[in-house]
């Protein structure tokens, strides 16, 4: 259908990539900014309605009234519609992002909104700052789950919404960004950050415009109002102290109102809250005016109008209220009680040192400085976050007086309260309803450490876009895969699958219609760093069985889920297994980087300066036709007891035929890479660099003999075969006639030019027979056949004597499809021969009939497992003089 292609496009986009986080950001801090606001518009609205009724009427009737009323429809939304939002909130973010299963979405954060605002508003000495973190995190989530992203992505998420919404209710965006890597996720990296800073810095910009402040940050409550001596530093580490103890006090109370409500009051949770706004109704009324609003109390203790009594009676009162309104599970924070507490301590201990010095004439800090850093100290002691406790007040008065006693004050009480009740109060309350996060454990085994690279299968077997639909049912029937990626120039551009192909029938195609007609464009991809997690989550998500690793949009490999699965088993199986000793890795002395504009790269390992030139040129040649860049690497090797990155070598000599190489490619107009590997053992080191380099195929000589027993072509090149997953290109180069230089010009250089030998590649010859490889060797051959001059092809197929008449119906296949994909002006011809074997039938050809080049693919699939094994290819090889090339196609990891 036409709407098929933008839908898919569409989902593509939605998947978690860094270009989205900042539009995530941006809309998760305007979006908390938002609920921020409107919590705080509702508490003002209810409390301000609550305060001036209980002026024009009994204020011992009214105030228990609403807290009894209100309180009572907080309790019953929170018990009926969702329990998660009773208390502070902070716990619960928290636990989600410790991944563990809490639920918050949309109507976690519209309960906890209404719900905060019931409460808040109708007297209990609660804040809101944190009813506004889990607000504004649950509205990240459900984010999060309209824009589909990977878990770890999520968590980022939630964590940026937590944050805003703390920016958001204190103004305080730095504060916001520190609680959560200080105390929520504990992470430092770029794009958490990233991410927490820009929706901190949106959320409290958005909350102080819509909340009719402007963005001067100074605070006219407490400027030109604070000062800082010396003789006023061992008083506030008295007030560090003090505030530890009585923060680990209120830790310990905090859980003990719990336990009291739970198991003493066996009630329902609105007849709790209900009792606790009754309660606190209650004690209200018997205090004077000013701790009706709690956040007026507050301001009051900051600008110094109170007395050392109304601060003692506040520090009282508001701890003996946050417990009795918390332990209810009322939907309300910790942040601004704790706040007030410190305040009004900070306070006395102000007061008491201006009554000891003054005496002395010793001038003493104002009770002002005191009760703002009084405010960080508790803070600090209550939620074990000092650098958070800092920067919030710091922010909230932009004093630089402040930052000293600030540090001293806050610093001290964390030391102070950690040593007597260890561990965040948070976390506590996690423990306390059967909640444990394990820190020192990793987060997701596995699932988080592995990344796709890791498991994924390098080499893929791939379609291409202009594979008719004849030929790709073929490669269906002969494969267990259900489905292929498909590439067009070494660039994903879809997949096609089983369901694409059973669409075929209704859409009446023609078998010679391209296969980019009927597969699924922009498929749903992921990146060499993505983690098991986050594959996994895609696989779900989009019910899917396999996902294309890509590195920009080239195709690098692919994974399952059975890569998943055995990932897991080999993690189980080798948990407790011996580890084995490995060689030492190779080390790089040398290396030069060209441009990356290649479509693929192509590997070189020289060593021979006699070889190395037609190696390189066959090299250009294919990486002209495939877009290619070049990797040439030079080995050298050390004794096994010293180690390659701690081995002094000569690499003149090296880097001399490199730089050769340097001005060919530079000649041929093709990006070339070059370094030097010191190692101890070469077969070792060129896979090393295939694996590093996502080399897509290796061109390699072969002298034609070896002297290695039990060997096909050596210890070198076949440990390559064996274990090398890209495509693999093997040559022995034919009798030589006369030398010519290796390149026409080599500027810079005082040093003859080496001499290579000439060779003929006009007449080839290509056994096929329909393995999996003859069509790699037809694929290659033109751009090979670019290095000779008039260039003449023939295939052939080696039939027994006993066959009459012999198919020849996969060498036709062979040349329709050479001359479909390459418009060749070369004579093309399919003959058959008949021979007892495949080598005799081959080497008799070619001394009969004088073929230059033999390029040999898979024959029946026995070829390429002989060339391991047996001695097919190495008998043509050994039994003629002309140049012979093998091709192995690329196998998965």
């Amino acid at each position: 259908m036409w709407y098929l292609p933008i839908f898919q496009r569409f989902r593509q986009l939605l998947q978690p990539r860094r270009r989205l986080a900042i539009f995530e950001a941006c809309l998760i801090g305007l979006v908390s900014a938002l609920a921020a606001v409107l919590l705080k518009s509702g508490v003002g609205l209810l409390g301000a309605w609550r305060v001036q009724t209980s002026l024009l009427l009994p204020a011992w009737l009214v105030l228990p009234g609403i807290g009894l009323t209100f309180g009572f429809l907080a309790g019953w939304l929170v018990e009926r519609v969702a329990p998660e939002t009773s208390g502070s909130g902070i716990p619960q973010v928290k636990a989600v992002l410790a991944r563990i299963p809490i639920a918050l979405d949309l109507r976690v954060a519209l309960v906890k909104l209404v719900g905060g605002i019931l409460a808040l508003g109708s007297g209990l000495a609660l804040g809101r700052e944190g009813p506004t973190v889990q607000v504004s995190a649950a509205l990240a989530a459900q984010l999060s789950r309209w824009f589909p992203t990977s878990p770890d992505h999520r968590r980022q998420l939630i964590a940026a919404g937590a944050g805003a919404g703390l920016a958001a209710a204190f103004n305080t965006p730095i504060a916001g960004v520190l609680f959560v890597v200080e105390e929520l996720l504990q992470d430092f990296s770029e794009f958490t950050l990233g991410t927490a800073i820009l929706a901190s810095f949106i959320g409290a910009v958005v909350s102080r415009i819509l909340g009719g402040r402007s963005l001067d940050l100074n605070l006219a409550l407490t400027a030109s109002k604070t000062d800082f001596f010396v003789q006023d530093i061992p008083f506030y580490l008295v007030l560090g102290i003090v505030a530890g103890l009585m923060g680990a006090l209120f830790n310990r109370g905090i859980i003990a109102s719990l336990t009291v409500y739970r198991r003493s009051l066996r009630f329902g949770l609105p007849a709790r809250v209900a009792l606790a706004g009754l309660v606190s109704g209650v004690i209200v009324a018997l205090l004077p005016l000013a701790f009706r609003d709690n956040t007026g109390l507050r301001e009051i203790l900051i600008t110094g109008e109170a007395s050392w009594s109304l601060a003692a009676i506040a520090f009282v009162s508001q701890f003996i209220l946050t417990l009795v309104a918390y332990g209810s599970g009322v939907p309300g924070g910790l942040f601004a009680p704790a706040l007030t507490l410190g305040a009004a301590l900070g306070y006395l201990v102000g007061m008491g040192e201006h009554s000891l010095l003054l005496p002395f004439g010793i001038a003493s800090g104002l009770p002002i400085t005191f009760a703002l850093a009084g405010m960080g100290a508790f803070f600090t002691a209550v939620a074990r976050v000092p650098m958070t406790g800092i920067v919030i007040v710091f922010e909230m008065t932009t004093d630089f007086n402040l930052v000293l006693p600030l540090m001293i004050g806050s610093v001290t009480s964390y030391l102070v309260a950690e040593k007597l009740a260890p561990g965040s109060l948070y976390d506590k309350l996690l423990e306390w309803n059967g909640i444990t996060i394990q820190k020192a454990a990793p987060a997701g085994g596995i699932m988080t450490n592995l990344t796709a690279k890791d498991v994924m299968q390098q080499q893929v077997e791939t379609l291409d876009t202009e594979m008719p639909i004849e030929e790709v049912i073929q490669a269906f029937a002969r494969s267990h895969h259900r489905g292929f990626p498909v590439v067009e120039e070494s660039k994903l551009v879809g997949i096609v699958t089983q369901s694409d192909l059973l669409n075929i029938r209704d859409r009446n195609l023609a078998n010679d219609t391209p296969l980019g007609e009927i597969m699924t464009a922009t498929p749903v991809t992921v990146t060499p760093i993505h983690t098991l997690s986050n594959v996994l989550y895609l696989l779900d998500r989009y019910q899917i069985s396999r996902l294309p690793v890509v590195d920009g949009r080239k195709l690098i490999g692919i994974i399952t889920r059975a890569d998943i699965i055995r990932a897991e088993a080999d993690h189980l199986n080798g948990a407790n297994a011996t580890p084995r000793l490995r060689p030492d890795p190779s080390y790089i002395v040398y290396q030069t980087r060209s441009p990356s504009i290649g479509r693929g790269r192509l590997l070189v390992p020289v060593a021979n300066p006699e070889t190395a030139g037609i190696l390189l040129e066959m090299a250009a040649a294919i990486a002209r036709d495939r877009h290619y860049e070049i990797d040439c690497v030079q080995v050298m090797l050390i004794p096994r007891h010293n180690s390659p990155s701690e081995t002094q070598v000569r690499t003149a000599k090296s880097r001399r035929l490199l730089r050769q190489a340097e001005v060919l490619a530079k000649k041929w107009q093709i990006p070339l890479h070059t370094q030097i590997r010191v190692t101890h053992d070469v077969a070792q080191a060129i896979l090393e660099t295939i694996n590093e380099q996502h080399i897509d195929l290796i061109l390699m000589g072969w002298k034609g003999n070896t002297s290695t027993p039990g060997r096909i072509f050596g210890n070198v090149v076949d440990t390559v075969i064996r274990q090398a997953t890209c495509e693999v290109v093997l040559v022995k180069l034919g009798t030589p006639q006369s030398p010519i230089p290796l390149i026409p010009t080599f500027p810079n250089s005082q040093s003859p030019l080496p001499l290579i030998p000439s060779h003929q590649f006009n007449r080839w010859l290509v056994p096929v027979a329909g393995g999996p490889n003859s069509p790699l060797a037809i694929k290659l051959l033109p751009a090979l056949i670019t290095l000779g001059n008039d260039p003449q092809i023939r295939l052939t197929q080696v039939f027994k004597p006993s066959e009459l008449k012999p198919d020849m119906s996969v060498s036709e296949q062979a040349i329709r499809h050479l001359m479909r994909r390459r418009k060749l002006s070369s004579t093309v011809v399919a003959l058959p021969v008949q021979a007892d074997s495949v080598a005799e039938g081959v080497i008799n050809l070619v001394k009969t009939e004088g073929y230059d080049v033999v390029i040999l693919g898979a024959s029946r699939e026995g070829l390429l497992q002989q060339a391991i094994q047996g001695n097919i290819p190495e008998a043509i090889a050994s039994g003629v003089e002309s140049t012979v090339i093998l091709v192995r196609g690329a196998i998965n990891k």
